[in-house]
């Protein structure tokens, strides 16, 4: 069973931000560390000296590393009051209202808990929480340092709930305690949940089924990573045991998954088109403009392809169905339809020494390669909830960077000690 614990969680107090309204974070919460790139850091920063951006993506000083100095900026703010801790352990819900793709009004509701770590994150202890993508060594490494220092969640992981009717069990109690509007104008509210008989609902709803990991599964192998250090190191170290996660019902309208796309450079002398063929039917789809960028995406879903983005222009890629079914026999059943492993399995033996990149934007993907800072692209289909779901329960990890769920929660609404 999943273990999904309440916690004194670690707000910010608007009424000491300057320019804040009641509950109004506007200024100081900051999107997930791994999307930030250096000059959206940068804009964070100058927005309010109290930017959670600075707990998240610190910089060095002097001779204190970034990781000590996010954890003397997180002590600094709670003696100042900017933070204070709740005063006894709650749940808090988390609601996202914002617009998809296709124009159409959505809301993600989910709830926010210390969700216990299994024995082994990597597997091999049952079915309680089950990862779903491969994950990359560096992000590890640079999560574990400031978890070392900090001591603290400071932005929560995701993870999607196969049992029914939870989110009935999440309707908001009273006003928000705090709210923000991100750079999308996607609306983010977090409210207290404080009646121990609902957080009991809660709490039992949650280990009903198994937990399935959508995002943070970096985040989450580092949080086994350090419990594991400090057992060994003869601490029983109770705070180090659980996750801070955001726990949100596996259905399709309460879920918005973005594909992640491809940037490839250091391809040449290689033409795609040309080294393809062997492997895909390569359709011309005409210029790279943003209306045709769309009309592609539209073909790739109607015609089971993938888009190529490169020097000439946009192509479609359908997979040549003889080559795959020998290409994808040692990848399981529940992914071998994931774009993915499609394009692990079909485009990098051809580019093997390739640089990859990810994004979530299609039209940027284009522009950039637009404007010559990328050799080339592959647009890929988002995956579906029930391919999420199939592979989840069969144990199978989809490759690295296979979903983007959207929006993500902002970082700062709250954090949760390790300590308390």
């Amino acid at each position: 069973m999943a273990d999904f614990l309440p916690f004194r969680g670690i707000r910010y107090d608007p009424e000491l931000l300057a320019g804040a309204g009641p509950a109004t974070l506007d200024a100081v919460a900051a999107p997930p560390y791994d999307v930030i790139d250096d000059e959206e850091r940068a804009a964070l920063e100058a927005r309010d000296p109290h930017n959670s951006v600075r707990l998240i993506l610190p910089h060095d000083e002097g001779a204190t590393d970034r990781y000590h100095v996010a954890a003397a900026t997180l002590a600094a703010w709670g003696r100042l009051g900017i933070l204070r801790t709740d005063l006894a352990p709650q749940l808090y819900g988390y609601e996202m209202r914002f617009h998809d793709d296709a124009g159409q009004p959505r809301r993600t509701r989910g709830v926010l808990g210390a969700l216990a770590l299994p024995t082994a994150v990597n597997g091999g202890d049952g079915t309680a929480i089950l990862p779903h993508e491969r994950t990359l060594p560096k992000a590890k490494s640079d999560r574990l340092e400031l978890l070392r220092a900090t001591r603290a969640n400071t932005d929560p992981i995701w993870g999607l709930s196969l049992t029914d009717g939870l989110t009935q069990l999440l309707d908001p109690v009273g006003d928000a305690a705090a709210a923000c509007v991100d750079g999308e104008g996607v609306e983010h509210e977090l409210f207290p949940i404080q009646a121990p008989d609902r957080i009991e609902a809660i709490r039992a709803a949650v280990a009903r089924t198994p937990v399935v990991l959508a995002d943070g599964h970096h985040r989450f192998e580092t949080a086994g990573n350090y419990r594991d250090e400090r057992l060994a190191a003869g601490i029983d170290d109770v705070g180090a045991a659980a996750i801070m996660t955001l726990v949100v019902e596996l259905v399709d309208h309460e879920l918005s998954v973005r594909a992640i796309h491809r940037l490839l450079d250091g391809i040449a002398p290689v033409d795609l088109r040309v080294a393809l063929r062997d492997v895909f039917e390569v359709i011309d789809a005409g210029a790279n403009e943003p209306d045709a960028v769309a009309a592609l995406r539209r073909r790739m879903v109607d015609e089971g392809g993938l888009g190529l983005v490169d020097r000439d222009g946009l192509a479609l890629l359908v997979p040549l169905p003889q080559v795959f079914a020998e290409r994808l026999l040692d990848v399981p059943a529940e992914a071998r339809d994931v774009d993915a492993a499609r394009f692990e399995a079909g485009v990098m033996p051809v580019i093997p020494d390739a640089r990859v990149t990810y994004r979530n934007d299609a039209a940027a993907v284009a522009a950039i390669v637009d404007k010559g800072a990328a050799d080339a692209a592959v647009l890929l289909r988002p995956v579906t909830v029930d391919q999420i779901r199939r592979a989840a329960l069969a144990g199978v990890r989809m490759p690295q960077k296979t979903t983007f769920f959207h929006p993500k929660p902002r970082t700062g609404m709250v954090f949760r000690s390790l300590d308390d």
